[in-house]
């Protein structure tokens, strides 16, 4: 069967999608459509995407829950807590087939893998943004939402955990992340974070399945989060770093730190010193690499001081796991064995 026969089959078959909006860039006006940087977020509401891309109604059913309308730089661990409870909400329902999250792409990949790890269902669930205003002349944001949409419908996503559609990509939570400012092709991918495309036929196209644990297979999939998580912070090592900023965060109370060290998760002798402190004061440390790429592994000079090792997270996903990992009460042992499987 070619691809337009599919495209009409597809039709008599039609999905039901819940949209939740969130606000962010895919969300922002602004009255000069050449002006890519001095918009305003929440400007325009889920309803109005829906209005403007009548395209979606080829596809799938939507219907669209507004949850917020702000730029994703004010989500905290509140917001993730409801936005949890509503997509759950919503694939409870008998009818619902999957989810489409509107979301600014700032912090985009870090409400992408908490959802990951923890939403218990096998529905697609897919989140999307954009680079460029919906008003902006050349935006990505009507293409990216009919495309979440199109993945969303497609019975192959099933089962794949959260995925990150934009820019006609289709990856995994786990390993994309924004690696440019305003360009279209933003989203960068770690080996083996595209797993599949949206192409010109109109065709959903996965290769790939993501073989680390998320969904109801995550030890951390839940019905319900809490609307505060533990306390962790993020620390940035750099050449002739003093290790100040670590007495502060032990100061401060916090449950956990993420070291976004250089090179393979390498540190100053001064921050070592205050890791120890960090350490006696009961705080877990987790290291990761500030490079972007790559593993993070136990190296012999750490030794004598335990820190759990972020694989090939980023510090800000090594974070949400952390957080995670600590509000499910888990040991040192068995944080390290979330970080090797997750």
């Amino acid at each position: 069967m070619d691809a337009s026969n599919n495209f009409r089959e597809a039709k008599k078959n039609m999905k039901r999608i819940v949209i939740i909006a969130t606000g962010g860039t895919i969300s922002a006006h602004h009255e000069d459509r050449t002006d890519f940087r001095n918009y305003r977020s929440g400007h325009y509401s889920g309803e109005d995407f829906v209005t403007q891309l009548p395209e979606l109604a080829d596809y799938a059913e939507v219907e669209v829950v507004q949850l917020s309308n702000f730029s994703s730089t004010r989500m905290e661990d509140s917001h993730w807590s409801i936005l949890h409870q509503t997509v759950m909400h919503h694939l409870a329902e008998e009818d619902c087939d999957g989810v489409v999250i509107t979301h600014g792409t700032n912090t985009l990949e870090e409400s992408a893998y908490l959802l990951h790890l923890t939403l218990k269902s096998e529905k697609p669930v897919i989140i999307t943004g954009a680079q460029r205003p919906f008003s902006a002349l050349g935006s990505d944001a009507q293409i990216n939402l009919l495309d979440a949409v199109r993945v969303a419908a497609d019975d192959s996503a099933r089962g794949m955990g959260v995925l990150v559609v934009l820019n006609n990509v289709i990856a995994s939570a786990r390993e994309v992340t924004k690696g440019e400012t305003y360009k279209l092709h933003s989203f960068q991918l770690h080996a083996g974070g595209q797993i599949g495309s949206v192409d010109a036929d109109r065709s959903v196209q996965l290769y790939y399945q993501p073989l680390r644990r998320y969904g109801v297979d995550s030890a951390l999939a839940t019905f319900q989060l809490p609307k505060t998580l533990p306390m962790v912070d993020i620390i940035y090592s750099y050449a002739g770093a003093t290790g100040e900023m670590i007495d502060a965060l032990i100061a401060k109370g916090v449950q956990g730190i993420v070291i976004a060290g250089t090179g393979a998760g390498r540190i100053t002798p001064k921050e070592e010193e205050a890791l120890r402190r960090a350490k006696e004061a009961g705080i877990y440390i987790v290291m990761s690499s500030r490079v972007g790429a790559g593993r993070v592994v136990p190296i012999e000079c750490y030794d004598d001081l335990p820190m759990i090792t972020a694989d090939n997270l980023s510090p800000q996903k090594a974070r949400i796991l952390l957080k995670l990992g600590l509000n499910a009460g888990l040991s040192f042992a068995e944080l390290q064995n979330l970080f090797d499987t997750h």
